[in-house]
């Protein structure tokens, strides 16, 4: 499956993706969507490039990464440019891993940029640790050249890398790297796993001005204390409900959901807190439903890559077919209002979540995680670009 975000009026692809699920389904007609009437381009963008070290001793890292993407995102998801939420596309490298090729530089493009969170959350899950070199300069030289970076210089581009060894390993220079990054308006901010002065002398302070960006140390053995909120329960509620608004499309809608449903239980698995964070992300993000509009009718209607007159009937779930078209209509507008009104008020329940867990965090000094350091960045930096937070 080929994916394509392109920026109106110049027809510039903003960010492209492929993926191949598992043939699971028999063959039938094959579904024309149009394009997307609500066009991304209309939208203001963000792009985030994650590059974490799976070397060994990393797997503290790769788990509050983890446990804690929705709620890094969902900080923009919160913000507002001129009036209007962002898209937010985000890419994750591994690089350290000695399970890769020694030609690849030990590094790996995991996922390119994608606003499907899910998908990039499951590979995510799927890393696994092994001891290598930590070619830092590299890694970032390829996420530069090889990702599709807007061109467009009111765009929020940042790469955030975190690791635990010097920055100055491999042959590729990380001033040369930060460098190109910064001639194309990309911050580099960098994140060690130990003590700040460890992280002072390995270089990661010095690769991040190089770009303006941030320094920062996290302490990654750290098992993410997660602060339980009243409303954690409520909203994994309200999440499973939205199920039931799904009304799935096309060839491969078995095998998108069954992918779904693997996330909703790892995510269950993680706790109640990443739970509520990616439910938060599903009810707010522009692109959240978006992601899939390939397979579910609500979701094509409600981001605009679908029209009710275009569904293709044959398509629908066996109990659907028989449906007259205004049976049809009417029972996909339940489905519509009905999923509208939980996303409101999982939205609502989570800005209650928010203020109280940030009163919670007050009362503790707690210790830098990942989460910590990513989100006080980018509300740095995304408020540079024009973005304005709630508090």
């Amino acid at each position: 499956m080929n994916a394509r975000i392109v920026e109106t009026g110049t027809a510039k692809i903003l960010a492209a993706a492929s993926l191949t699920v598992a043939r699971t389904w028999k063959d039938s007609a094959p579904v024309t969507v149009k394009p997307p009437k609500q066009d991304f381009g209309a939208r203001p963008l963000v792009q985030v490039a994650i590059l974490l070290d799976t070397s060994n001793s990393m797997d503290g890292l790769i788990n509050q990464a983890r446990t804690q993407l929705w709620k890094i995102v969902n900080e923009l998801v919160s913000a507002e440019k001129s009036g209007s939420r962002p898209v937010i596309e985000v890419a994750l490298y591994e690089y350290g891993n000695s399970s890769l090729s020694r030609e690849s530089g030990w590094l790996r493009r995991v996922v390119p940029f994608t606003t499907d969170l899910d998908l990039l959350a499951r590979e995510l899950f799927g890393l696994k640790t092994n001891g290598g070199d930590e070619y830092c300069g590299q890694v970032i030289d390829e996420a530069v050249e090889k990702l599709k970076w807007s061109a467009k210089s009111d765009v929020y581009k940042t790469i955030f890398i975190a690791g635990n060894e010097p920055f100055t390993q491999g042959t590729v220079s990380f001033q040369a790297a930060v460098l190109k990054a910064k001639a194309k308006n990309i911050f580099v901010n960098t994140i060690f796993c130990g003590s700040r002065q460890q992280g002072l002398a390995g270089q990661w302070k010095a690769a991040a001005d190089l770009s303006d960006g941030d320094y920062a140390n996290i302490d990654q053995s750290l098992r993410d204390y997660a602060i339980a909120a009243p409303q954690d329960d409520k909203i994994a509620r309200l999440s499973r409900e939205i199920d039931s608004t799904y009304v799935t499309y096309g060839a491969n809608a078995r095998s998108k959901m069954a992918a779904k449903k693997e996330m909703d239980s790892m995510a269950s698995g993680a706790g109640a807190s990443v739970m509520a964070e990616r439910a938060a992300y599903k009810a707010a993000a522009p692109a959240a439903a978006a992601s899939e509009a390939s397979w579910d009718v609500v979701s094509a209607i409600e981001s605009g890559f679908l029209s009710r007159d275009e569904i293709q009937k044959d398509q629908l779930p066996e109990e659907l077919k028989k449906l007259d078209k205004q049976e049809l209509d009417k029972y996909i507008g339940e489905k519509l209002a009905e999923r509208r009104k939980i996303k409101a008020e999982i939205t609502k329940l989570q800005a209650e979540r928010k203020a109280y867990i940030a009163s919670e965090e007050k009362k503790t000094a707690g210790s830098n995680t990942l989460d910590k350091a990513m989100i006080g960045t980018i509300r740095r930096q995304a408020s540079i670009h024009g973005y304005k937070f709630s508090e």
